[in-house]
């Protein structure tokens, strides 16, 4: 491998961000190609971005050989086969959300990824905004005291053209609702500074379009650290909102409210004594500030390649998001709470969808 990664990527609705961020790191990245079923909208993107090669079909873009990583941009319903296809191709694999629509098949990519010498790589860009970079440190070193309660906001809108594309809103296809497709950046940043959930409870319908699948959720959680976890998401909400609030013993933390990038500051972090203020404004001078977003989950994940260290997200942190998605909709289907971990003799084991 030499010291640029040279990257092609599948699919070009989302993957048009993911390109301008490799673009955006000349140094690290090489986008050499790309590839979409539709060769028309694929060719356009690729002389919109002065990319040398397109692709029509996945299969021989798996056969590029000086490819390094292939980055899948494609529906839901395509991630599980298509990541286990490039892996098998000898490539490293980025993957967007979700990696697959069940706990058995991000078993199945773990053990094939463990057997292959290459990286899966799931996408969660929000965790590497700066104001949830900063809680993370002051976590981390043991300022923020006990945790009380979160509360985890996804109020978006989504209107019946959003649906119009033919694999939205579909079990099968988007493999769930808002709760898989948007709210799933939410839970992961729940996790990332708190950890796991050990018991859901939560209600669903579908009240904003005519679809199969839900666009209203509210869901109460019980933490593994004993805090408990209010979550909400809805595509019905005419002014659009993403917020985290998080209340330890020593302070408060509370997001910015932008629905796309809520993990970037303005966060506000309110101390409980001023002695927890000097605190928090001393380990908060010592924050490095690394890139967000995109760009800041490529650059860590070439860092961790060059320096063969663990990568910034893995497929056990995806593996704990989908477990937490699958005890969501099986609380919803059954009408009780469900406790966490989900085992592979778990009738959702298999797939949440009904």
């Amino acid at each position: 491998m030499s010291s640029k990664l040279k990257v092609g990527v599948v699919g070009c609705g989302v993957g048009q961000t993911h390109m301008q961020a490799y673009l955006s790191m000349p140094e690290q990245f090489e986008l050499i190609a790309v590839c979409d079923i539709d060769e028309v909208k694929g060719r356009s993107v690729a002389g919109k971005f002065n990319i040398e090669h397109f692709y029509k079909d996945l299969n021989d873009l798996c056969h590029v050989k000086e490819l390094d990583v292939i980055d899948i941009c494609t529906p839901s319903h395509l991630h599980f086969s298509q990541t286990k296809q490039v892996l098998t191709a000898n490539k490293h694999v980025i993957c967007e959300k979700p990696i697959s629509g069940s706990l058995k098949d991000v078993d199945e990519l773990i053990d094939i990824e463990a057997k292959s010498g290459k990286k899966i790589m799931p996408i969660f860009q929000y965790r590497f905004g700066h104001g949830i970079q900063k809680l993370k440190l002051l976590k981390e070193e043991g300022i923020t005291g006990q945790a009380y309660l979160t509360t985890i906001e996804t109020s978006w809108r989504r209107r019946p053209e959003y649906y119009a594309t033919p694999w939205r809103g579909k079990w099968q296809t988007e493999l769930g609702g808002p709760l898989v497709t948007l709210a799933i950046h939410a839970l992961d940043m729940l996790y990332y500074i708190l950890g796991r959930s050990k018991e859901v409870f939560a209600r669903a319908k579908t009240l904003v379009n005519p679809i199969e699948t839900e666009d209203c959720i509210s869901a109460s959680l019980e933490m593994n650290d004993g805090s408990l976890a209010s979550f909400s998401v809805t595509t019905g909400s005419s002014s659009e909102i993403s917020r985290h609030r998080f209340c330890f013993s020593n302070l408060s933390a509370e997001s910015n409210t932008q629905p796309y990038s809520n993990g970037t500051e303005p966060w506000i972090f309110t101390p409980d004594t001023p002695a927890k203020g000097k605190q928090i404004d001393t380990i908060l001078s010592k924050f490095t500030p690394l890139p967000e977003g995109y760009v800041g989950q490529f650059y860590r994940f070439y860092q961790a390649l060059q320096n063969d260290q663990p990568l910034p997200v893995r497929l056990l942190d995806a593996r704990a998001t989908i477990e937490l998605i699958t005890a969501i909709y099986d609380s919803i289907q059954a009408g009780n709470s469900v406790t966490l971990p989900i085992g592979k003799n778990h009738k959702k084991y298999v797939g949440w969808q009904p």
